[in-house]
């Protein structure tokens, strides 16, 4: 070993110290992988790459299959299969833990500096992301760098995972996120044999594709790099993890599935992997699977909570409830998705904050009124909990004042509803000063949609429809955030409630069938289709959309208005 390896040791030592706070209770050993035959100290590694004669990630401890070969002791290469099998799959105290564990295995390991660098990017979809995270991942990367790696492959990782926590302080991340796809494209490129390259070029890819891009090119191309892998190394969990990630978008959905029912098996204690496959199920409307992957999601959560993993736990509990209760809502289970939105609002104070708490604690209760028509008491919808730094969220708070301005134009206090697009556009122009372009359009059909029912309230009908239509236009113009089940309601959705009110059910019924297209098997979406086919004087359909109706809602535990007029109607057939 090189004596260049060894300066540095102090912050070496302060940063695996970092690391095994960061992971508190998650620094306990887990189950060991297999004694692992040696493996030869090669200068590329390229021929370790998947074979049998390495260390592989312990399927005893059900966390996958994978070897990303490194050039350190045989112990150190194990531990490192094991942390990179937990950072596929979004488990980051553990992770963060088991590369701590790796440079305990062998101290010059500087790929394991690498590793903690890429845990601290947290989970690179929930965009902005906390500057904290790049705080704590670049002084890792610098370490990484210093410390250098026995082979030119494991510096050309180490450049690449650099270029991300360059000028962190000073550059958005999506600049960097772009340099980072760019830099490990070449990585892949260049070593066109290692498997594991290709599937964080995949990832990157993924990270900076943009919801309005509507030609899908960085999730077409990671698809061509996932399929293949997906099929040779069926339990990889970054490869199903990433493939999910790739085909979350409705026009891409269907391909999603065979990815997002073999991911639980893979990993089958993690909460994030029990609840990845939701993100299709959601969006091709597979209601009992959504809420059965995430109910599993949530008691491991739950789990965690107990072994005071607060972080994570926090994270991933929330945002299993959040999936759950729109799953419930769709089959008329209000009383199962009450439960949870009572659970939230009884949460005085959250120990992480972060966006996808911060958003799971606005739209539960929002969806709970929007989904049952309850305008009434979407009108009353309050910001919980109150310590929350809400000011950190616009984008969350912006999905609670939105169904609070539409409950209220609804339910005829126009004063009420105007204030509240008073406060989206306040919301809208905090987004578009912190650049965050998404969420600030976002914003923006938001308050073309509560407009739109404020004209109606006022019987401006066609200014109503043109604000309305709008706003379904814009949010079609793009996607849902990947942190969403999806938006609290569609646009197109309420445009076909629009029309109904106004007597146009023909119109109405061609847009709730557009709505359908996109979001399928909505509850109100079927309905409202149902309700527009028999005023429209087309029974044969409407009775059709009445039975789809039935037979979502079998497992209900409310008999709504809706379903009562469904039977009566079928009744009279």
């Amino acid at each position: 070993m090189k004596r260049a390896l060894v300066p540095h040791t102090h912050g070496r030592a302060a940063l695996i110290a970092s690391a095994l706070l960061f992971a508190g209770c998650a620094t306990q050993d887990h189950v060991s992988a297999p004694a692992a035959r040696s493996s030869s100290q090669s200068t590329s590694g390229l021929e370790l790459i998947h074979t049998d004669r390495t260390p592989r990630t312990a399927r005893l401890e059900q966390l996958g299959e994978l070897n990303f070969a490194v050039s350190c002791n045989v112990a150190a290469q194990q531990e490192f299969n094991r942390a990179m099998a937990l950072f596929h799959s979004f488990w980051f105290d553990p992770a963060k833990a088991s590369f701590a564990k790796v440079l305990r295995h062998d101290p010059e390991c500087g790929m394991a500096y690498w590793g903690i660098s890429i845990v601290s990017m947290g989970n690179p979809f929930t965009w902005p992301t906390n500057p904290s995270a790049s705080k704590a991942g670049a002084p890792a990367a610098a370490e990484a760098n210093r410390a250098g790696a026995k082979s030119e492959r494991e510096r050309d990782y180490i450049a690449a995972l650099g270029t991300f926590f360059k000028d962190w302080e000073t550059t958005e991340f999506r600049p960097r996120a772009i340099a980072f796809e760019k830099a490990m494209e070449g990585v892949a490129a260049k070593y066109p044999k290692d498997e594991e390259a290709q599937i964080l070029y995949a990832l990157a890819l993924n990270i900076t594709a943009l919801p309005t891009d509507k030609s899908f090119a960085n999730q077409l191309k990671a698809a061509a790099i996932l399929e293949p892998l997906f099929k040779k190394y069926p339990h990889h969990p970054g490869v199903a993890h990433y493939l999910i990630h790739t085909y979350d978008y409705a026009e891409l959905a269907e391909k999603g599935l065979p990815a997002a029912r073999a991911y639980g098996a893979i990993a089958p204690t993690v909460p994030h992997v029990l609840h990845m496959p939701s993100h299709i199920f959601s969006r091709v409307g597979l209601w009992k699977e959504m809420v059965d992957a995430n109910r599993a999601s949530y008691l491991a959560a739950k789990g965690e909570l107990k072994e005071k993993t607060l972080g994570i736990g926090a994270y991933d509990a929330l945002h299993a409830m959040d999936y759950m209760v729109f799953g419930q809502l769709q089959q008329a289970q209000d009383k199962a998705a009450k439960q949870l939105v009572d659970e939230a609002g009884a949460i005085r104070k959250v120990n992480v904050e972060n966006v996808v708490a911060a958003y799971a604690f606005a739209a539960m209760p929002a969806r709970y009124a929007l989904e049952r028509g309850d305008w009434a008491q979407a009108a009353k919808l309050t910001l919980s909990p109150s310590d929350l730094t809400w000011s950190k969220f616009p984008q969350a708070e912006g999905i609670l004042v939105f169904a609070r301005g539409l409950g209220a134009a609804r339910s005829g206090d126009v004063a009420a509803a105007r204030r509240d697009v008073d406060r989206l556009q306040a919301l809208k122009e905090a987004l578009s000063a912190a650049k965050d372009a998404y969420w600030a359009s976002q914003a923006d059909f938001q308050i073309k949609a509560v407009n739109g029912w404020i004209a109606l309230a006022d019987k401006r009908n066609e200014e109503a429809l043109q604000l309305m239509r709008a706003a379904a236009e814009a949010e079609e113009a793009s996607d849902k955030h990947p942190v969403t089940p999806g938006n609290v309601v569609p646009s197109r959705e309420l445009l076909g409630e629009m029309l109904l009110a106004l007597g146009r059910p023909k119109q109405a019924f061609a847009e709730f069938e557009h709505s359908l297209k996109r979001d399928p098997n909505r509850f109100r979406g079927i309905y409202g289709a149902a309700r527009a086919a028999e005023a429209a004087g087309n029974p044969q359909v409407a009775r059709e959309y009445y039975v789809k109706l039935q037979a979502l809602t079998i497992a209900r535990d409310t008999e709504r208005p809706e379903l009562a007029h469904a039977k009566a109607f079928l009744s009279m057939r």
